[in-house]
């Protein structure tokens, strides 16, 4: 193994090991904390897909550190800390306190954190995240129902998650190279600066960033930091090239997509799927907790579903509805109600003949994958920037695209099945 990763959310583990793949590494990706003496097998690169984004600030520690302690047992030799293209945190953490304490296990002196993913609308200018041509903080981000981002800043948004001291490098350092960021990442280490904000509007901006980083022992940032990483061990002719199939072999059963995500994007996904003709059902959260909407009932409403598109399982909700309900459950009663239905339904489903999911929003696929017991995933072909098909190895036999809810066209709930052979 000669690169592991640490990502924070499984859909984001998934987009990391895509652009790994990609990349021409032989990738896997396993779903939680790797146990003690984990077979990693041929593996170049392991992508550890933690839930650790919202949850408390020192659990998130305590899982990423056992993951990384995993990975170098496994040989690993950098390791890379992901979390979302769009910094997804608060005040709080988790981003600041799980990359200092990583600095702390590999006894490395400084980490750049570029979350930047210009595939994807993600662009980082001057220390600010713009989604698209907005700020973050103008972005659809900012009523997030989990992570509300309001400071595109990520330099300040880093330094009130740290103890040690944010700086920044900037484009016109990385416009001039590699080594000019060398020297940009010595000056601030000699500065007492332990993490660095980097910019980025382009791939080759990553890519420069990548070269710098051959001999960094941590990196953190978004699935796009990992652009340039496996050239530098190509270049030192440890690994060759790879092609991404465009096609997969799909286990044979009934297909469903299950959306927990209440992004705009995914918000324009269900209605694109709905005017496609999907049969689809909205759950909802105060109808849960009454005990009105049970698993059992969705699911029978899924199998009866028969013929034509998928059936659409759906909670998206646009912000207004979101903050309605959250004012009544509380903000994570309401999330954790929606992400343990979608699960059960995703269970009673498998044991009915269900084998092939979409699954919308980071949170809802972790809780999903966790209940149907995939513990490591092979990655297939592309469907849209940071979001392959992947299929389950051990357990069942499941094909899965899972999806940041933020991502895709608007008809990928309708045209991500063209992928698929039987």
């Amino acid at each position: 193994m000669l690169l592991g990763a640490i990502a924070d959310d499984l859909t984001g583990a998934t987009d990391l090991a895509l652009m790994l793949a990609r990349n021409g590494m032989k990738t896997v990706q396993y779903i939680g904390v790797p146990p003690e003496g984990a077979d990693f097998g041929d593996a170049e690169a392991v992508v550890v897909a933690l839930k650790s984004r919202t949850i408390a600030a020192g659990e998130a520690v305590e899982l990423s550190l056992a993951s990384a302690r995993a990975l170098l047992a496994g040989g690993v030799e950098q390791i890379v800390f992901k979390y979302c293209s769009t910094f997804d945190s608060t005040d709080e953490g988790n981003i600041g306190p799980v990359a200092e304490a990583l600095l702390e296990l590999l006894e490395a002196p400084i980490a750049v954190a570029c979350s930047a993913f210009p595939a994807a609308g993600r662009s980082i200018y001057m220390g600010h995240l713009f989604v698209g041509q907005v700020l973050l903080s103008e972005s659809p981000m900012k009523d997030h129902p989990l992570t509300p981002m309001h400071d595109a800043n990520l330099v300040r948004v880093l330094q009130r998650q740290s103890q040690g001291k944010v700086g920044l490098v900037p484009l016109a350092v990385i416009e001039q190279g590699a080594d000019a960021v060398r020297a940009a990442l010595e000056a601030a280490r000699q500065s007492g600066h332990r993490l660095m904000i980097a910019d980025a509007v382009r791939d080759e901006d990553l890519r420069v960033l990548g070269a710098a980083l051959e001999d960094a022992r941590l990196i953190t940032g978004g699935s796009g930091i990992a652009m340039g990483l496996p050239d530098n061990f190509r270049k030192q002719g440890r690994i060759g090239t790879t092609q991404l199939p465009v096609r997969m072999a799909a286990p044979a059963g009934r297909a469903v997509v299950l959306a927990g995500s209440c992004s705009v994007a995914t918000q324009g996904q269900v209605a694109a799927a709905i005017a496609a003709g999907c049969p689809a059902l909205r759950i909802v959260p105060l109808d849960i907790a009454s005990n009105t909407q049970t698993a059992a009932a969705i699911a029978e409403w899924v199998i009866a579903s028969a013929g034509g598109q998928p059936p659409l399982v759906y909670s998206t909700a646009d912000a207004e509805a979101v903050k309605a309900v959250q004012q009544q459950l509380g903000r994570d009663r309401a999330g954790t109600l929606v992400e343990h239905l979608l699960a059960e339904v995703s269970v009673i489903l498998r044991d009915r003949g269900f084998s092939r999911f979409i699954v919308a929003g980071g949170e809802t696929s972790g809780a999903v994958v966790e209940a149907l017991g995939a513990r490591a995933l092979q990655i297939g072909p592309e469907i849209a920037p940071g979001v392959p098909w992947t299929r389950s190895v051990g357990g069942a036999d499941l094909a899965l695209a899972l999806k940041s809810g933020n991502f895709g066209a608007p008809d990928f709930f309708v045209t991500a099945w063209d992928m698929l052979d039987d």
